[in-house]
Order: structure tokens, then sequence, then C-alpha cells
């Protein structure tokens, strides 16, 4: 039962994530900085929330004796908030499918992180399956023209930040407060400044703007799905999960926001999809650990 709870909340995170193309335009005339500033205070403010309702505030002093939680989750916190902030810049300068590009790359690295820190082993579908991947990245990239940095910065710190939640020995709200405490500070600071400069759209836009800047708060939703789903998981079925929301990102890049997908783009798609079905076929057949 604990393998398949973590399965279902490591899906649950990785669709609200393939939804958010179709979220964070919707926040503009706002700019990634803002709406990443945005996201970490308003995220506070449900983390506090849900903390009130757990009556547990005991473990705080306990967390700042152990240092080394402490610092993961800091380091945690500043890995998410470069990923986020290139991720929001991306989707709201038209590059949907770059930024699932890179999102198709992470669960490769995840694996790679799981083999190598973890000693965590491969059967021959998922070893398959790898290789899948491995080649639509290839694919993906060549038909791009260009090295893919943004979908490689992107891969690499979500993988740094998967590693880090999975060696977090602490709950999912209690990691994800201290992440955003960490980041409350220079957030509230940035929001300070733009609005004493006239440059915040939090004040001068619509009431309607206002209030769709506030519920950025919910993204702590698949952030507190995907940290249970890393205390209850392997790596590997970290990764496999992963190709859900760059799948997603793909159908909204080029369905609804039109985006181009030459030959190239669409052969890696399906590459991809054999990959998701393989590891899929393997997660459902296989016994895991928790």
């Amino acid at each position: 039962m604990g393998r398949l709870r973590g399965l279902l909340l490591g899906l649950g995170a990785y669709v609200l994530w393939g939804l958010f193309p179709l979220y964070w335009p919707l926040l503009k005339p706002a700019g990634a900085v803002e709406l990443l500033a945005h996201r970490t205070v308003w995220s506070m403010a449900v983390v506090i929330g849900l903390l009130a309702v757990e009556r547990r505030w005991a473990w705080v002093r306990e967390v700042i004796r152990a240092r080394a939680a402490l610092g993961r989750c800091v380091l945690a916190a500043a890995t998410l908030t470069f990923n986020w902030g290139l991720y929001i810049y991306s989707v709201n300068t038209g590059r949907v499918v770059e930024a699932a590009l890179g999102y198709f790359i992470a669960p490769l690295v995840l694996i790679a992180v799981g083999v190598l820190k973890f000693r965590e082993r491969l059967g021959p579908l998922q070893w398959t399956a790898v290789a899948l991947g491995a080649g639509a990245v290839l694919v993906l990239s060549s038909a791009s023209g260009r090295a893919p940095v943004t979908a490689l910065a992107l891969a690499g710190s979500w993988a740094v930040y998967g590693y880090l939640k999975k060696t977090v020995a602490l709950p999912a709200t209690q990691s994800l407060a201290i992440e955003t405490a960490a980041m409350f500070l220079p957030a509230v600071g940035y929001l300070a400044w733009l609005a004493a400069s006239g440059r915040g759209s939090f004040e001068i836009a619509a009431p309607g703007h206002s209030l769709l800047l506030a519920t950025t708060g919910l993204a702590v939703v698949p952030l507190l799905l995907f940290a249970a789903a890393a205390r209850k998981v392997t790596m590997s079925t970290l990764g496999a999960l992963q190709y859900v929301e760059p799948t997603l990102q793909f159908g909204i890049g080029v369905l609804i926001r039109h985006e181009t997908m030459p030959v190239g783009r669409w052969t890696g798609f399906i590459l991809v999809w054999a990959a998701l079905l393989l590891l899929a076929f393997d997660a459902g057949t296989s016994p895991g650990t928790t």
C-alpha cells in the first residue's frame, strides 16, 4: 500500500505541474521574478495554515539544532527557486516545448542518481526505457538546432532537488515550510521594492489580477505531493513518473500555444511515450521498495 500511495502522490504532483503552462500566462503582466516572489510569499501563508491545522510546532526547535537537515532544506529551496524562475520565464516567453524538453531529460538524471548514489538496480525493461529516453533527448536536442542550455539547466536543478528531498528525513509539510521560509524574506524584499518603485503589478492591476497572484500560493500542493512521494518510492520510480509532466507540457505547447513541432520533435515525443509505457508496465509488474 505504501508504494501504491507513493505512486499516486507522485502522479498527482506531475499532472498538476504539467498543467501549469495554462496557468502562468494568466498572471501577465507580472514578470517571472515577480511571479516567483509572489509564489513564495503566498505559499508561506498556505504552509503556515497547514502547520496550524496540524498543531505541531515542537519540530521547529529540533530542525534548527539538526544543521545537516536544515542545510539540505535551504539548499533545496535555492535549487527549486532557480528551477521555477527559469521555468516560468520559459513558459511566459513562448518556450513551453523547450521547458518540456528539460523535464524529459530530468527523469534520466533522477534514474542516474538512483543507480549511482542509492545503488538502485534497474531491470531489463527499465534499461530499455532509459535507452529510449536517451534517444528521445538526442533527437529532440538535434531538432532544436542548438545546445539545449535551458533544458539542461531545468533537468539538472530538478534532479538535485529530487535528490535533496529524498535525503531529508522530515515530513513533507515540515520540509516545505523550511524551504519556503528560507526564501520568504528575499521575496518580501523584492515585492516591497517593486511596490515602492511603482513597478509591481499587484498594486496597479485590476483586483482580479491581484487575486490571481494570491492563488500562486496553491503551487505548494504539488510540492507537498512530490515530497510525500519521494519518501515512499525509489528515485527510479520518481524518474519514471516524471515523464507525465513534460508530456502534458508538450500537448499544451503544440495544441494550445501552437508552438512549432517539426518531424524531429515528433520522433522524440514518440520515443518518450514508448519509454513511459515500458516504465509504467515495469512499475506495475515488479515489486518495489518503499
